[in-house]
């Protein structure tokens, strides 16, 4: 499913070190108004791929820049129709071929990131990613999650490259809802610690070319957790003020880069398979994928018995920016037993990254490893509230609390 591979020791023997990554990355301030210099040597004509709720604030600034810098260079905007499913990558697909265009660029959020990488794949051009939010690492990614049409998760498609270009404006990301820049963050956090699981076994990596993990992987991978530490609550408090400073231009770079360098090369493990698992839910559904994997992270230091000292670190900063720690975070308050042993049995199914685990992991590990990960998350809420003499709800308090 997620293109792993299982534990290979001595796989350095045998299998060369990859690392997968953009061309450029490019993070600005106002960097919208740049993006036809910045993108000019990919193409003489652009097709946009855009999202409805950035429409009106994009399309203008992008056709002036154009005008200003290259006036001769045709550009063609198209409403991304707001679901990445194989429909919608063949539709695009071919209406960038109507229009014989050289580069496609998404502007908006993952879905039409993933759609766009397809219909480039499909097309053999070159494909520009323009984010609009630090909720994901999917615009430095090469690989794309397809659904159905009815929404429901349908496969995970890997083209053979990674984007050409990505382009980041700090003052649009600041602008966004600050949950997806928390959404971001829980993304984040399971880098590192997925990443070090891998380490330890020598486990491949995601590339398509299932991989051994990289130096560079590795590193990037703590830089990222370390960059998200150090400025995750304070780019918060920038966010809920919609206002971009170097905290906050950190940890874009951390969840939108770095992230991202970090899982592909790096590798996942316990994290992310835990909340793929908890989708079989549907209250779950009300969270997004950063949300999820935040109380999978959790779930994830527990399951390998890390030192408490960093267990109770992660808790803290997953409390004060706003991501879920408890069942009740996550909706399922009043999940069942059974529930939960069948969350933990699809979680440690074939294909799924728990295979890269150093220890075999069976259901019942995870069911343990989920329930105290809920216990201490409620222990630490209890105390926040000891201290400070007033219960606030996750739901209602700041997302910056």
């Amino acid at each position: 499913m997620y293109n792993t591979c299982i534990k290979n020791k001595g796989a350095h023997k045998h299998m060369a070190r990859i690392i997968g990554s953009p061309l450029r990355y490019i993070q600005g301030n106002h960097e919208i108004n740049n993006i036809a210099k910045d993108i000019k040597d990919w193409g003489t004509s652009f097709f946009f791929l855009v999202d409805k709720l950035v429409w009106d604030k994009c399309v203008p600034a992008i056709t002036k820049s154009f005008k200003s810098a290259t006036p001769k260079t045709k550009i063609h905007f198209e409403l991304f129709h707001g679901e990445c499913t194989m429909k919608e990558c063949k539709r695009v697909a071919a209406l960038m071929k109507s229009k014989k265009a050289d580069c496609i660029v998404t502007v908006g959020g993952g879905k039409g990131c993933d759609t766009g990488k397809v219909a480039a794949f499909m097309n053999k051009s070159a494909l520009v990613v323009f984010a609009t939010a630090a909720s994901t690492d999917a615009p430095c990614s090469h690989s794309a999650i397809i659904y159905k049409e009815n929404g429901e998760f349908d496969q995970y498609y890997y083209p053979n490259k990674s984007p050409d270009v990505v382009i980041v404006d700090c003052n649009i990301i600041a602008e966004a809802p600050a949950r997806l820049l928390a959404c971001g963050l829980g993304d984040a956090l399971s880098t590192y610690f997925e990443a070090r699981s891998c380490h330890r076994t020598e486990a491949r990596n995601i590339t398509e070319w299932h991989a051994q993990q990289s130096m560079t992987g590795y590193a990037l991978a703590k830089l990222c957790y370390d960059a998200i530490m150090a400025d995750g609550e304070k780019a918060m408090v920038a966010c809920e003020l919609k206002v971009s400073t170097k905290a906050l231009e950190n940890v874009i770079e951390a969840n939108t880069y770095l992230s991202t360098i970090g899982f592909e090369s790096g590798g996942l493990g316990a994290a992310h398979s835990i909340q793929d698992a908890l989708g079989i839910l549907p209250e779950v559904h009300k969270n997004f994928h950063g949300e999820k994997v935040a109380f999978g992270t959790i779930s994830h230091l527990v399951l390998e018995n890390a030192d408490k000292e960093e267990i109770k670190k992660v808790i803290k900063f997953c409390y004060n920016v706003g991501l879920p720690i408890t069942f009740e975070d996550l909706h399922i308050g009043s999940v069942t037993d059974k529930q939960l042993m069948a969350i933990a049995t699809k979680a440690t199914g074939p294909g799924v990254p728990m295979g890269n685990m150093p220890f075999k992991v069976t259901p019942e590990d995870v069911y343990a490893a989920m329930k105290v990960a809920d216990a201490l998350g409620k222990a630490y809420k209890a105390k926040r509230i000891k201290k400070n003499n007033v219960i606030i709800p996750y739901t209602s308090r700041p997302k910056w609390f």
